[in-house]
C-alpha cells in the first residue's frame, strides 16, 4: 500500500522514494534491449540490425499509443490520491482501463492491416523489411496486454506505487531473455528460429508482464481495485481523463512519430549507418534510465502536492528531481564522449568494426547534447503529473518539425526535394552524423523551451 506522498517528510527523501523503483525497473528494461541486440549483433546479419534497430521503435510506438491513458491516468489519480479521494482515484484507473481496451482493439486492428505500410513508409526494404514485418505479426496478439501493463502501471504510480512495475519488468526481462536466446540459438531440445526467436521472446515478455500489472488492481492495491460498477462508461470522467490525456498522448505520439520520420532519413543512407544509429541509440538509452525514473517522480509529486494544495513543495519537489536525474544523466553522457570508440563493441563482433567507428562518432555528438535531454524530460513530466499537458506537446511539434526533420535533411542528404513545391535542395551530405547534429540542436531549443515554461508557474494553477 502506497502512503500519499503529501504526508511525507522532506523533499530529496520523496524524490528517491519514487525514482529508485522506476529506476531499477528501467535498468531491467535496458537489459532486454541490449540482450535482444547482442543476439541479433553476435548470431545475425547486418540485416537483422537494421531490422532490430526499427523495432526499437515500432514497440515504442505500440506501447506509449496508450500514452493517452497512461498520462491522463497519472495526473487524475494523483491529484485524487493527494487529495484524499481514493473513490475517484479508484474510478479514474477503471475508466482508464475501459478506454485503454478499446484503444487495443483499434491498435492491433491498424498493425495488422497496416504493418507493411508503416515499414514501407520508414524506407527500410529487402530482408530488413520483410524481417521488420514477421516481428509485428508476433507481437500483435499481446498488443492488449501491453495495454493493460502501460495503463495499470501509469495508475499506480500516480497513487505513488512505483514497485508494481519494478516487479513487472523484473518478471518481464527474465522471461523475455530467456525466452529469447533458448530459440535464437536452439537450447536443449528446442529448434533454433533465428529472428523469430527474437520475436517470440518478445512477445513472451509483453504478454507475462499485462497478467501480472492485473494482480495488483485485482487485489485492490493501493486503494485502486478493479471494480465492476467503475467499468461502465462515464462520459465525465472519461471527458476528464480525454481533456488532459489527449494532449499528452498526442505529445508522446507526435514524438515517436516523428523519430520514425527521423529513423526513415537515418534508412535511406545504407544498412551500415542505420545499424550505427541502432547501436548508438541502445548505448543512448543509458541515459535515458534517470531520466524516465525522475520524469515519474516528478510527475507523481506534482500531481500529488498540488492535489493537497501545497503548491511550494510542488515545485521545490520538481526542481529537486531535476538536479538529481540531470546529474545523472550528465555522467552519462560525459561517458558516451570519453569511452565512445570501446562501448560499440558490447553489441558489435570485430567484423562490424566500420559501424562500430560510425556509432563511435554519434556518441561524441550526443554525450554533448544529454544536459538538455534531461530537461526536457524531467520536466514534460513534471508538467504532464501538474496536468499541463498542452505546452509539452506545442514545444515537441516545434522542436521536431521546425527543428530537427529539417535540420535532418538539409545535414544528412546530398539532396533533396522539398514536399509540395519541388524545389530540390542541396544538402551537406554529412550521413548519419549530419542527423544526429539535427537531434541536438532539436533537444536543446526543446529545453529552453520547457525551461521556461516550467519557470513562468502557470503549470500549477491547471484544474484537472
Amino acid at each position: 500500500m502506497a502512503t500519499p506522498l503529501p504526508k511525507r517528510s522532506g523533499t530529496l527523501r520523496p524524490v528517491l522514494w519514487l525514482a529508485i523503483p522506476v529506476l531499477l525497473e528501467q535498468v531491467l528494461a535496458m537489459l532486454v534491449g541490449f540482450s535482444d541486440r547482442i543476439l541479433t549483433g553476435h548470431y545475425l546479419e547486418t540485416s537483422h540490425l537494421a531490422a532490430i534497430n526499427l523495432m526499437a521503435y515500432v514497440l515504442w510506438l505500440m506501447y506509449e499509443m496508450f500514452a493517452v491513458v497512461a498520462i491522463g491516468g497519472t495526473a487524475m489519480v494523483a491529484r485524487f490520491y493527494g487529495a484524499g479521494n481514493l473513490e475517484n482515484a479508484q474510478r479514474v484507473t477503471n475508466q482508464a482501463l475501459l478506454v485503454g481496451a478499446v484503444m487495443s482493439a483499434a491498435a492491433t486492428l491498424f498493425w495488422a492491416l497496416g504493418g507493411a505500410w508503416a515499414v514501407r513508409l520508414l524506407q527500410l526494404e529487402g530482408a530488413a523489411a520483410d524481417q521488420s514485418l514477421q516481428y509485428i505479426h508476433y507481437c500483435l496478439p499481446v498488443v492488449p496486454l501491453m495495454m493493460i501493463q502501460a495503463v495499470g502501471i501509469a495508475c499506480l504510480r500516480g497513487a505513488g506505487d512505483m514497485t508494481a512495475g519494478l516487479v513487472t519488468m523484473a518478471i518481464v526481462n527474465v522471461v523475455n531473455i530467456a525466452v529469447s536466446w533458448a530459440l535464437v540459438l536452439g537450447i536443449g531440445p528446442l529448434p533454433a528460429l533465428g529472428w523469430s526467436g527474437i520475436a517470440i521472446g518478445t512477445a513472451s515478455g509483453f504478454g507475462i508482464g499485462g497478467l501480472i500489472v492485473l494482480r495488483p488492481l485485482v487485489r485492490g492495491r493501493s486503494g485502486l481495485a478493479l471494480r465492476r460498477e467503475f467499468l461502465w462508461p462515464d462520459r465525465d470522467m472519461i471527458r476528464r481523463l480525454l481533456r488532459i490525456g489527449l494532449p499528452g498522448g498526442a505529445d508522446t505520439l507526435s514524438v515517436i512519430t516523428c523519430q520514425l520520420w527521423f529513423v526513415s532519413i537515418v534508412n535511406r543512407l545504407g544498412d551500415v549507418a542505420t545499424a550505427a544509429h541502432g547501436v548508438a541509440i541502445g548505448i543512448e538509452s543509458v541515459a535515458f534510465l534517470p531520466g524516465v525514473a525522475f520524469q515519474a517522480a516528478a510527475a507523481t509529486l506534482a500531481g500529488q502536492y498540488l492535489g493537497a494544495g501545497d503548491h511550494q513543495k510542488a515545485t521545490r519537489s520538481v526542481v529537486v528531481a531535476c538536479l538529481v536525474g540531470g546529474g545523472l544523466m550528465a555522467t552519462a553522457g560525459s561517458l558516451f564522449f570519453t569511452l565512445s570508440r570501446q562501448l560499440p563493441y558490447l553489441f558489435l563482433s570485430a567484423e562490424h568494426s566500420d559501424v562500430a567507428a560510425m556509432a563511435a562518432t554519434l556518441l561524441r555528438i550526443v554525450g554533448l547534447a544529454v544536459p538538455a535531454l534531461a530537461i526536457t524530460m524531467i520536466l514534460s513530466g513534471a508538467l504532464r503529473g501538474a496536468g499541463d499537458t498542452r505546452w509539452p506537446l506545442l514545444f515537441s511539434l516545434v522542436g521536431m518539425l521546425g527543428v530537427r526533420l529539417p535540420l535532418a535533411y538539409w545535414f544528412a542528404l546530398e539532396s533533396f526535394r522539398l514536399p509540395f513545391a519541388g524545389i530540390v535542395v542541396i544538402g551537406w551530405n554529412l550521413g548519419v552524423v549530419g542527423a544526429w547534429y539535427a537531434m541536438g540542436a532539436d533537444l536543446a531549443v526543446r529545453a529552453a523551451l520547457i525551461l521556461y515554461r516550467f519557470s513562468h508557474g502557470g503549470w500549477r494553477w491547471i484544474q484537472v
